[in-house]
């Protein structure tokens, strides 16, 4: 595997959560820390914008506490996603608490940007770089990237249209660094073949919306439970960025989710449209993966599940002819 050492020694699973948008926030992130994966979540969810001081301290410390009373089992480290398109305007005092904090992963989106790389790196930490193409996976490296984000067809959230298949075998082409791939991963067997095609780690996230620690409302979670791939659709409209969103929320909101128009892709807008509804707050958003999640269940639960997978999985494969 190309990780660095301290993700090598301290995962259970080749696993990081990914970060949720409004969903994701400390209890979820100690949660799968302690669990054993890589916690994450986006700084903007926290408003305003002194509570990231707040909540990085907070995770800084229940982790250290966690650690030192778990020597044999430490907790696995923890990112935080910036957004770095232009239209975020936290982003200078959002890095500066990752520096004050030496955040040990940050996830950056929307935009490769070489300040932002050097800032991590300056105190120790490494960045994964999202990506939904070969193009942009290139970018990103050649502008200070340590590794990406391999954002493929079937990823909840803004998700790209490439296969996974093609994506990392083209990234694994030129590029033997760090890689996560994210599309449809769900369960411990899609972990495996996440590694099989050439990542280092799969990139999780519809399976943690179905989890009390989850800053989703209990109709979301419900509605994950409820649903499965054929009820999820992948439209610019929201964003202008195209992403995967469930068809039972659109439909709550008055629209037809199989036909929806198309947005100007050159506008990034997050809160207006002709609904009035918005993108994750109204209109929610999963992945391709969700016919795997069955229930409601612990973060602890769900990890043990993945574990038994993934390791079933391997045997099966180990005892083929």
């Amino acid at each position: 595997m190309a990780l660095p050492e301290f993700l090598k020694d301290s995962l259970r699973l080749p696993v990081v959560a990914a970060p949720l948008f409004i969903i994701s926030h400390p209890p979820l992130v100690l949660a799968q820390c302690k669990a054993g994966v890589v916690g994450s979540f986006p700084a903007l969810n926290a408003r305003p914008e002194a509570q990231l001081d707040e909540w990085l301290a907070e995770i800084t410390e229940a982790l250290d506490s966690h650690n030192a009373g778990n020597p044999d089992r430490p907790a696995a480290p923890y990112a935080v996603n910036q957004i770095v398109h232009r239209s975020n305007t936290r982003l200078e005092h959002d890095l500066r608490m990752c520096e004050k904090y030496k955040v040990p992963i940050v996830i950056s989106s929307l935009g490769a940007v070489p300040e932002v790389n050097q800032a991590v790196h300056a105190y120790g930490g490494i960045v994964l770089h999202d990506i939904i193409n070969n193009r942009h996976a290139n970018s990103a490296i050649r502008k200070g990237a340590d590794g990406l984000i391999a954002v493929a067809a079937g990823a909840g959230g803004h998700a790209g249209p490439l296969s996974p298949f093609a994506l990392v075998q083209e990234i694994r082409e030129w590029f033997d660094g760090p890689v996560a791939l994210s599309g449809a991963i769900a369960n411990g067997g899609a972990v495996l073949a996440s590694e099989a095609m050439g990542a280092d780690l799969a990139y999780i996230g519809t399976p943690f919306i179905a989890t009390p620690e989850a800053r989703a409302v209990d109709a979301y979670k419900e509605m994950i439970v409820e649903s499965n791939a054929s009820d999820v659709v992948y439209s610019n409209y929201f964003t202008g960025i195209h992403g995967n969103y469930l068809k039972p929320s659109i439909a709550r909101a008055g629209m037809d989710p199989d036909n929806l128009p198309e947005a100007d892709p050159s506008k990034m807008d997050f809160a207006d449209n002709q609904s009035g509804a918005k993108a994750w707050k109204d209109i929610w958003g999963s992945g391709q993966g969700i016919g795997a999640v069955k229930q409601i269940r612990p973060v602890a639960d769900l990890v043990d599940q993945l574990d038994d997978e993934y390791r079933t999985a391997r045997q099966a494969l180990c005892n083929m002819d």
